[in-house]
């Protein structure tokens, strides 16, 4: 009857500790937890706990009891002893190491006294003995087999002892199969978790990956899917150690920071959408390639136009050659100021007035002579576009700058974010146009370089990046990094894109992550569009927004009181973008 009572709780401990192993989650603890619960449930005075990898059994946990001997796993002491190699220098299989014998028989080793047996070279063992005083005597050395057999580890464990006299003894027959079974659950526990490190490598690779993808599609863009993950975490970090006012009950657990990674990393994956020349568009005329150097010559054949016809009134005889010249000159420097005018109008670097587009539609109006025609070797799409309208006969008359029917590009299909109904709460106005290549209209931006079709295509990058990560398959521990993701463009006055979310609707990561793509664009130091900002500048610009309420002030209170301001500035910016900043002012 003991017996059984004996067994009864050895199979009750053995799911009890099942439970635990499944339960675990850190690799560290669980590998500990294996090897600590064999040597109890053995009696055993010390046990290692390998690992394989790369056709090696490396040292994972080593415990000896009586020379109070405790390495690897949470201890923070590496083991400094050499892999056990599975195969030998010719390829011939390591069969004289227990622990590589029991891997590669897939069988459990039970040896009654290392000491008297040649099957297997103790030598080590016993060097090691005589340098510590130690006996090693009985060994049990059981592979750890996944659900697929494969051996991913070995368990072995030192000196079984009598639980009365203290004294060494064999393995038991009886102990064997119970240690088996603790290693057949070991084996399922360590290769999940092994899975799910392997799937998570993935994940965290396969999300880098496409963050550097979109890093790589533009060199002035380059970095911002990294820096803007950096900058959040660091700022995370400060609003779980505030403990006071928004942050009181903000917190995140191992999961959570996580969950914040991914996000940080996918933040802007919807620019994978955006045509490059429309995220790196420098001047007003630029797609592919910038437009004014097709302007250019226009000016230029006008201008030979103006020489030719000069000449041709010359050889009729008619006219003051003197007067002629002159009055030919002038007109050159007119044409010269006029393209002088545009090329400056097409940086984009100050705010075009209102005379300043009233001159460019009065330079618009001037002609030149087109003798080719503009319909043969063009693409498809644009041949199109082009057949919208009649061709005109040749030679004709030509605008030096003008807004044709072939300029406007047409939505492909339509845009889901412009249904009202939309799965995904988007609130946005949608151009009417995808976009407009008219030269008069895109030169008479106001500010900058991009049109208005531009800057929806650029802003829809948050709305694809919104349905791209509703569209994955999260766990439930990632099921925020859609909302924390899709959050940076929100205001809290709730006139933010693409959803209109009111600030206080959003969570604590969503507004950090604001906070944080707002200040990397402020201070990036690789837009071909503006000169990168100061510190002092940047932190007054963002004060500014906090007044207009477009970000959390206490977020940014926080940002400024942490320091992370400074911090970050140190690690990224240039060091002339480093100046002092007199924070109190904005407190």
């Amino acid at each position: 009857m003991p017996a059984n009572n004996d067994m009864n709780g050895s199979f009750k401990r053995l799911i009890e500790i099942g439970v635990a192993l499944s339960a675990e989650k850190d690799s560290n603890l669980l590998m500990e937890h294996i090897l600590l619960e064999a040597k109890d449930m053995s009696n055993a005075d010390g046990g290692t706990l390998y690992i394989l990898k790369d056709n090696a059994l490396k040292f994972e946990i080593m415990r000896t009891e009586s020379l109070g001997i405790a390495q690897g796993g949470t201890t923070g002491i590496e083991i400094d002893l050499p892999p056990v190699l599975m195969y030998l220098e010719d390829g011939e299989p390591n069969l004289k190491q227990v622990a590589s014998h029991a891997a590669l028989q897939r069988s459990t080793i039970n040896i009654a006294d290392a000491y008297e047996t040649d099957e297997f070279d103790f030598s080590g063992t016993i060097n090691f003995d005589k340098s510590t005083g130690y006996r090693s005597k009985s060994f049990l050395t059981v592979p750890l087999m996944n659900h697929q057999g494969l051996v991913i580890g070995v368990l072995q464990l030192l000196n079984a002892m009598d639980r009365d006299s203290g004294e060494v003894i064999p393995f038991s027959d009886s102990i064997q199969p119970l240690i088996e079974a603790l290693a057949s659950q070991a084996a399922v526990a360590l290769d999940n978790q092994q899975l799910l490190e392997a799937q998570r490598k993935l994940m965290d690779a396969f999300i880098e990956l496409m963050a550097s993808a979109v890093d790589a599609k533009s060199p002035y863009t380059g970095g911002h899917c990294q820096r803007v993950p950096e900058l959040t975490k660091m700022l995370a970090r400060v609003a779980c150690d505030a403990g006071h006012g928004l942050f009181a009950d903000f917190d995140l657990d191992e999961e959570g920071w996580y969950e914040l990674h991914i996000a940080g990393w996918l933040h802007d994956c919807g620019k994978v959408t955006t045509p490059e020349y429309v995220v790196d568009k420098a001047t007003k005329l630029e797609t592919i390639t910038d437009r004014i150097h097709e302007v250019r010559m226009r000016f230029e054949v006008l201008k030979r136009e103006m020489v030719i016809e000069y000449q041709q009134t010359l050889l009729d005889g008619k006219g003051d050659p003197d007067r002629l010249k002159a009055d030919l000159d002038t007109a050159l420097a007119a044409v010269d100021d006029d393209f002088a005018f545009v090329a400056e109008c097409n940086l984009g670097g100050e705010f075009m007035a209102p005379e300043k587009i009233e001159r460019v539609k009065q330079i618009a109006s001037r002609q030149w002579t087109r003798t080719l025609d503009d319909r043969i070797g063009v693409a498809r799409m644009e041949l199109k576009r082009r057949n919208l309208h009649p061709p005109k006969p040749l030679p004709t008359q030509e605008y030096v700058l003008d807004d044709r029917p072939d300029h406007i590009i047409e939505h492909e299909s339509a845009v889901h974010s412009a249904d009202p109904d939309n799965p995904y709460g988007f609130h946005i106005e949608v151009p009417a146009h995808k976009y407009n290549l008219g030269e008069i209209y895109n030169l008479c931006i106001g500010r900058g370089t991009l049109t208005e079709e531009e800057r929806f295509k650029i802003n829809d990058h948050i709305v694809q990046t919104i349905v791209m990560l509703e569209q994955l398959p999260f766990p439930r521990a990632l099921a925020r990094v859609p909302e924390y993701a899709g959050g940076h463009h929100e205001k809290m006055d709730g006139t933010g894109y693409p959803k209109r979310i009111m600030g206080g609707d959003m969570s604590i990561p969503a507004r950090i992550m604001a906070v944080a793509d707002i200040f990397e664009a402020l201070t990036a130091a690789d837009r071909p569009y503006k000169a990168p900002k100061t510190l002092s500048e940047s932190i007054k610009i963002m004060s500014s927004m906090v007044k207009d309420q477009h970000i959390d002030p206490e977020i940014f209170k926080l940002f400024l009181e942490s320091g992370v301001y400074k911090e970050y500035a140190e690690k990224y910016l240039q060091s002339f973008q480093i100046d002092a900043v007199e924070i109190q002012q904005y407190l």
